[in-house]
């Protein structure tokens, strides 16, 4: 099957107003896989340029993919408070009912992951299987550094911190990208709920990490403290490259059951 044409976006109106990008592919009648993209990243290009979305249809799934907040075709707020872990959620329940999708399974990669981790708590009843790709215990982005980001985004002043200055520059390098929202995601997102063994998903969860991602160990971690849980190692992949990995499809395919073989 060739990878499918992507279709135009449908707008989702979330309960503070935010407009929500959707992407549909294949028959509603199908099982869902509901997909959501990392941090900087979109639906399309996390999703349907990698071919998770044609090889989910060649295996007899339907399929939503949504731009979060502050990415890709849907609205970009600046303000932190826009990009709280409880509003991240919310967009994902606010698409479920709107597609009246009593039941999916979820795939995210990164911040999608995170994403993912809180709405399975959520929402135990219509999400029934889980992939968390790229996901470590704890809060990765304590090390971003909002002030410097802020300062080069208003002022053009150089960003010092190796971390931040390479996250800008992925996030930058892609267009159609608002690095004063992405920024504000960052902010809004510190201080919320963290992964770890003790609030874990009690659906059935695969894991996947790329063997050269430095969070590797951490996410381990976080599989082995979550009952009934999976790990895959992506093999030769790093955290921006891994979901182009054929390996983690399969995996990701395999786990999520393949209604058509």
């Amino acid at each position: 099957m060739l990878t499918p044409e992507a279709p135009a976006p449908r707008s989702v109106l979330t309960p503070d107003g935010i407009n929500i990008a959707t992407y549909e592919f294949g028959d509603p009648e199908a099982p869902t896989v509901f997909l959501v993209h990392g941090f900087a990243s979109s639906a399309l290009l996390n999703w349907h340029a990698t071919g998770w979305v044609r090889d989910l249809l060649r295996e007899g799934f339907h399929v939503i993919a949504i731009d979060q907040r502050g990415h890709g075709a849907s609205d970009k707020p600046h303000r932190p408070e826009d990009y709280t872990m409880g509003k991240l959620g919310d967009d994902v329940l606010a698409v479920l009912d709107t597609f009246m999708l009593d039941e999916v399974l979820y795939a995210g990669y990164s911040l999608g992951a995170r994403v993912g981790w809180e709405a399975a708590r959520e929402l135990p009843e219509r999400i029934t299987r889980v992939v968390l790709g790229g996901i470590p215990d704890g809060d990765p982005l304590t090390r971003f550094r909002v002030d410097q980001a802020r300062a080069f985004i208003d002022d053009g002043v150089e960003v010092t911190d190796r971390l931040t200055a390479g996250y800008l520059k992925m996030a930058g390098g892609i267009p159609g990208n608002d690095l004063a929202a992405l920024v504000a995601l960052v902010e809004g997102m510190r201080g919320g709920p963290q992964p770890s063994g003790a609030n874990a998903p009690t659906q059935p969860v695969l894991f996947a990490t790329g063997s050269e991602d430095g969070i590797l160990p951490a996410s381990r971690a976080l599989a082995e403290a979550t009952s009934g849980s999976a790990f895959f190692e992506i093999p030769g992949r790093h955290h921006f490259n891994a979901p182009t990995s054929r390996a983690f499809r399969d995996a990701a395919l395999e786990f999520l059951g393949m209604p058509g073989r």
